[in-house]
């Protein structure tokens, strides 16, 4: 197969095309379960592979929300605060993400949080699963604390989605965490991990290198011109960030046609169209096809669409990155020599055109197919089934504790009132509006000391609320 995106050819290795996973055949018709959380998509999106890989071998998977398992509509009131936080006050995100970063972990407030899913999560495990496996910090905190207080009697997992790891991703209590690339492992191990194994991406397979035809018939389905170089922009599912502005100037300096893909942010794309940018999409249900299509991907977060870049083909930067991961993951992407993150915004023209036509794009498409011919032993399915079955039969994971206790529910409604609190702050514009006075302000030094106020670097174009 030959990569035929760009003027340089490039040829696959056999492997590199997403293959299927070899699972010891005693491992089969034994069950699975996985904990994510629909925050974004990429650690949905990781569960979702995980489980049609684990399924195609013979397990019975179960998938489980995080956040559909916190009390009281908790789940939604942290989706939407999160999701404000990073539209309107990107600052105080960046600081939480900082100051839980040095603390090694979340604050009392999170880790009441957690505390209340704890029961919840447990009686939602079918008695016969065999292994637990999680995509998000969160659950990885709740599954490692069930089971280092011996309610869990079976392996938990956890699958580090991002190349960078905060410390909430190390929770005690996991037994084996599963790592994309040796520098994502590294921090794990850093942050205090013990068993850490380097497993692989995990990609939908639709993800490949398309041939010259395939590359025609995309651009021709999405209305692109045939034969411009193209940088297709990605900001998540929620299209946050600086998009308007990147998509201007990837216009103005001349490399390549911007492709934009909002997400579910339908007035960032109207608000695109307005100002000329002809190829602005909503969501899009045939992203594998998109990439296929496009020269370059322009990212500003470093997850899920990373990882599909690389299997696709495709060269990527980081630019004008979101506030915490956006960062961490941009300076893990360029450490690991699989994306180039430009600081510079001049030179934004000579390093698009250095990886659609020059020596840089080769270098980096080879790591990036590099990351799944180098899969361990299968990639992290393989290794799922492979723990799984090294373990006796599964106790039942069910207890005897009573399901209301007096603490609890006092626990539950004071973490209730918080996030509430929070989310109707944010999510109000009262953190925009209480800026000038110092409020937020105060509430932002104590969660972190040592950031001077911050300017608004990061920002949202299009975004509404009702």
């Amino acid at each position: 197969m030959t990569y035929s995106g760009t003027s340089a050819h490039l040829r696959v290795p056999a492997a590199a095309a997403l293959h299927p996973e070899p699972v010891p055949t005693t491992a089969r018709d034994k069950r699975i379960a996985i904990v994510s959380a629909s925050i974004g998509a990429g650690h949905d999106g990781a569960a979702a592979e995980l489980a049609r890989r684990l399924t195609s071998h013979g397990f019975v998977v179960d998938r489980f929300d995080l956040l559909d398992l916190l009390p009281v509509h908790l789940g939604q009131l942290v989706r939407d605060s999160y999701h404000r936080m990073l539209v309107r006050a990107p600052w105080a995100y960046q600081r939480v993400y900082r100051s839980t970063e040095r603390a090694g972990g979340g604050g009392p407030l999170a880790r009441a949080l957690l505390r209340t899913a704890e029961e919840r999560v447990f009686r939602t495990l079918h008695p016969d699963t065999g292994a637990v496996v999680s995509t998000y910090p969160g659950a990885s905190r709740v599954l490692g604390s069930l089971r280092l207080r011996g309610r869990l009697t079976v392996p938990v997992l956890t699958y580090l989605t991002d190349f960078s790891v905060h410390p909430l991703w190390v929770a005690d209590g996991v037994d084996v965490h599963l790592a994309a690339h040796a520098v994502p492992a590294a921090q794990a191990r850093a942050a205090g991990a013990q068993d850490v194994r380097v497993s692989g991406p995990v990609v939908d397979p639709r993800f490949c290198p398309g041939s010259a035809v395939e590359r025609h018939t995309a651009r021709a389905r999405f209305g692109l011109p045939g034969n411009t170089p193209l940088a297709l922009l990605v900001a998540g599912s929620w299209g946050v960030g600086p998009v308007r502005q990147v998509a201007l100037e990837l216009r103005d300096c001349g490399a390549a046609v911007p492709v934009v893909v909002c997400g579910r942010n339908k007035a960032l794309a109207e608000r695109l169209r307005a100002d000329g940018i002809e190829h602005a999409f909503g969501w899009v249900d045939d992203m594998p096809a998109l990439m296929q299509a496009a020269d370059v991907l322009v990212q500003n977060a470093g997850g899920l669409s990373s990882l599909e870049a690389f299997a696709t083909g495709l060269p990527v930067a980081s630019y004008r990155c979101i506030p915490g991961h956006g960062l961490t993951n941009a300076a893990a992407l360029e450490e690991a020599g699989a994306a180039v993150w430009i600081r510079d915004p001049a030179r934004l023209k000579v390093a698009l055109c250095d990886l659609i036509h020059g020596p840089l794009g080769l270098s980096q498409r080879a790591i990036g197919f590099a990351l799944f011919t180098a899969e361990g032993e299968g990639g992290p399915a393989a290794e799922i089934g492979r723990i799984h079955s090294a373990v006796s039969p599964p106790q039942s994971p069910r207890f005897t504790a009573p399901r209301h206790h007096p603490a609890a529910r006092r626990l539950v409604a004071t973490t209730a009132v918080a996030c509430g609190v929070w989310a109707c702050a944010v999510g109000t514009g009262i953190a925009t509006a209480y800026e000038g006075s110092g409020v937020i302000h105060a509430i932002g030094h104590s969660l972190d000391r040592d950031d001077p106020p911050p300017h608004h670097i990061f920002h949202v174009e299009g975004h509404h609320h009702s």
